[in-house]
């Protein structure tokens, strides 16, 4: 049995879930979140816990046993709470603005890049950090992936854009001038 698969699922009030045939749709005060699911999986609801459960152990069922669970609870978490992620600009001279719900990234390019949010997220920028919020956690994880993409960290000086708290291992330069050459 899948050890995330067959956890109960926490419904905190506030949030409704409806689960009709194949597609589970989750309503709570941050928005909406709908998804088609295995139609093999099934979904039960009982009173404020949800259950997932798969028809045999077959190598495909339980593979989407513990993910069919997990995506329920991320769609619960989201409409709830809501997701964020945060990255780090690191440079001189490397600075990022919010400009309307654009951000305009300064990172060493000729001009500013400006990056437009996928549909449900938004942006901050708190110094040298932009946070990354909204209620999916797939788009929020994209949208961090894509800016990160502008200017990835270099493994020489470690300037660039990098997820907070990720460790940049850098490479040593050049060895130098050998010394003592006869």
């Amino acid at each position: 049995m899948s050890r995330i698969g067959r956890m109960p699922i926490a419904v905190p009030s506030g949030v409704t879930v409806n689960i009709k045939k194949n597609r589970v749709t989750v309503t709570g005060p941050k928005g909406e979140l709908s998804r088609s699911v295995s139609p093999e999986i099934r979904i039960t609801q009982q009173g404020d816990t949800i259950t997932v459960s798969r028809p045999s152990d077959s190598k495909e069922h339980r593979s989407l046993h513990g993910l069919t669970r997990s995506l329920v609870a991320n769609m619960i978490t989201g409409v709830s709470n809501g997701f964020d992620k945060y990255l780090e600009i690191v440079g001189v001279g490397y600075r990022a603005e919010k400009t309307e719900d654009k951000l305009a990234l300064r990172v060493g390019h000729s001009h500013p890049v400006a990056v437009t949010p996928l549909p449900g997220i938004s942006f901050a920028v708190e110094g040298s950090r932009v946070k990354v919020s909204g209620i999916d956690k797939e788009v929020v994880g994209e949208m961090a992936a894509r800016i990160r993409r502008i200017r990835p960290p270099d493994a020489y000086k470690g300037k660039g854009i990098r997820y907070a708290g990720e460790k940049v291992r850098l490479k040593p330069g050049k060895a130098g001038k050998v010394i003592g050459k006869k």
